[in-house]
This record gives structure tokens, C-alpha cells and sequence, in this order.
């Protein structure tokens, strides 16, 4: 098997088999992965990275792809990483995405890659973050995140993307509510997709009169409202420079290095808590102990999880 570090190497080359074989590392935490991310994690933090959420049937796929030809012809190269949901029986993704992105294969300057969640909060797999830094050091122009759905938990797409669009379609009742409940912060681009169907002008102006009654503070991005029809390509190109305004909006107001550090705390902690739950398993001795003494009400949880990490 390749060795991390020559590994890494070949990533960096652009290599489509090597970056395959990164990212198949990482979402199966393979020994090695951390010493091949921390190499790419120093050569990364050049592309756009850009989060695509929304709910069920509002498009997202179709409008990815329709974006990745845009950037395409703009002769910019585009990493998809659409976070699946995970089979209940094998655990892996089910790969629905890069099904219905098939119209992409073949082109070498698209690379697409599906993971699963996991049981992860938010839509948003943990090796997902890490997938954009293999994609990143490798070279490509754009890396979209596409998550799995909408909630009030998905707004951890935030931390790994640094232009967030949140699809709507007209139709679905409990689009707008999902706003409601927390999307509404974290839109970037509000796109309403399927945008020929009845009632598209009424969710446009639904949203932007909520985005008019949202406090903004001077200075802040003013968050766009773009229709698109993505199976024929309609508002696409809009959209992409609404994109490209917001990066250079980001650029002149240094949010683009205050979103970097808002998803290095996030990668840090989740690191963490991977630790510490390796660490606390059954059948380390010291974990089966607190067990043992929690269960026969010689000492509390809370004392005991202190005392297994150290903080007492």
C-alpha cells in the first residue's frame, strides 16, 4: 500500500487515482491519514469552497451540476464532495449523487465523490471536511459540499464552506419554515430552484422579506435572492457570479480568513472528540472501571468522565 507521505505527493500532482485513494483514507480513517492530511493541509486553502444545502427534492444534484458545467466553461475546475446518506447495511454512501451526476463523467477537470454520513449531526460528514482539504491541496478551483438535507443541525455546513447556498423550491410547504427554524443566518445566495413552477415569485418574495426584516450590520453582505431552473441551465450563470461577488466581498473585508478559523475550531474539536471516544471504549481498563463504579453508585458520570480526562 502506498505510504502517506508519497501519497500525499501524488495528490499534490493533481493525480485522479491518488486523490481517489486519499479520500478513500480518510473517510475510512486509515492508519496514516492524519500524517497525509496534516502534509495537504499546509498546501491547501486556495480553492472556493463553496456549500449547497436545501431540502429533499429541491434540486441541489441538478443545480451542482449545472454550476460544475458553468464553471467549466469558464475554464475553472470544479471537486464535488456530496455527503450521501449511509446505507443502513453496509454504512457507505449510497451514492445517489454521483448517479444523477453522470452527465459530468469524463471530464477531467471534475472530479466527484460521494461519502456518507455516518449518523453524523447536520447532513455533514465528518470526513467531509477533510475531503475538501485533499481536493484543495490538489489544485482544483471550486469544491462544492453538497449535504444531505435540511434542519436546524445542518447548519454545521458553515464550518467547512465559505460561500453557503441554501436551495428552496416553490411547492414544498416546510421550505420556508426549514429557513425559519436556522437557514436564514446562514444563506450566503438564497437560490429558488424549479423557479418556472407556481408560486416561485411568492417564496422569492417570502424570502426577501424575511432577509429585509433580518438585522444586518453595516458593512455586512447583502444576501442575494437568485431563481434558477437547473435542469436547463436557467439563472446558472447569475448565480456563479453571485459567488465569484462574494468571494471578493469576503477578500476586501478579511471574512474569508474569519471563516478559515471558524473551521479550524470546528475540525479541532471534532478531532477531539474522535479522540476522546477511541479513548473511552469498552474494554479499556480504566473506562470498564468508571463503569463498573458508576453502575454500583460509587461515583457519578460527570465525575467520572472528569476524572478519565484528566480534569480532575
Amino acid at each position: 500500500m502506498t505510504a502517506p507521505a508519497s501519497l500525499a505527493e501524488r495528490v499534490l500532482s493533481g493525480e485522479h487515482g491518488m486523490i481517489a485513494r486519499a479520500l478513500t483514507r480518510v473517510e475510512r480513517r486509515a492508519p496514516g491519514t492524519d500524517v497525509m492530511l496534516a502534509e495537504l493541509h499546509r498546501r491547501a486553502g486556495h480553492a472556493h469552497v463553496i456549500g449547497v444545502t436545501g431540502p429533499p427534492g429541491s434540486g441541489k444534484s441538478t443545480l451542482v451540476t449545472a454550476m460544475a458545467q458553468e464553471y467549466r466553461r469558464a475554464g475553472r475546475s470544479v471537486g464535488i464532495i456530496a455527503v450521501d446518506p449511509s446505507s443502513v447495511f453496509t454504512g457507505g454512501a449510497i451514492l445517489g449523487d454521483r448517479i444523477r451526476m453522470s452527465t459530468l463523467s469524463g471530464d477531467p477537470g471534475v472530479f466527484i465523490r460521494s461519502l456518507a454520513t455516518r449518523g453524523a449531526l447536520g447532513g455533514l460528514a465528518r470526513a467531509a471536511l477533510d475531503a475538501v482539504t485533499v481536493l484543495d491541496a490538489a489544485g482544483w478551483d471550486v469544491v462544492v459540499l453538497e449535504t444531505v438535507g435540511v434542519g436546524q443541525a445542518e447548519t454545521d455546513v458553515i464550518s467547512g464552506a465559505q460561500s453557503v447556498a441554501v436551495v428552496s423550491v416553490p411547492g414544498l410547504g416546510d421550505s420556508v419554515q426549514a429557513i425559519k427554524a436556522g437557514l436564514l443566518e446562514i444563506a450566503d445566495v438564497h437560490v429558488v430552484n424549479k423557479s418556472d413552477r407556481d408560486g416561485a415569485h411568492r417564496t422569492v418574495s417570502e424570502l426577501r422579506d424575511m432577509l429585509r426584516l433580518a438585522k444586518r450590520q453595516p458593512g455586512q453582505w447583502n444576501v442575494p435572492v437568485e431563481q434558477t431552473v437547473a435542469d436547463r441551465g436557467s439563472g446558472v450563470t447569475a448565480l456563479i457570479e453571485r459567488f465569484d461577488e462574494h468571494l471578493r466581498w469576503m477578500e476586501r473585508n478579511g471574512e474569508r480568513e474569519r471563516r478559515a478559523r471558524r473551521a479550524a475550531g470546528t475540525r479541532i474539536r471534532w478531532a477531539a472528540e474522535e479522540l476522546v471516544r477511541d479513548w473511552l471504549r469498552p474494554g479499556t481498563p480504566a473506562f470498564d472501571e468508571a463503569v463498573d463504579q458508576v453502575a454500583e453508585k460509587h461515583d457519578d458520570p460527570a465525575t467520572a468522565a472528569r476524572r478519565l480526562i484528566g480534569w480532575t
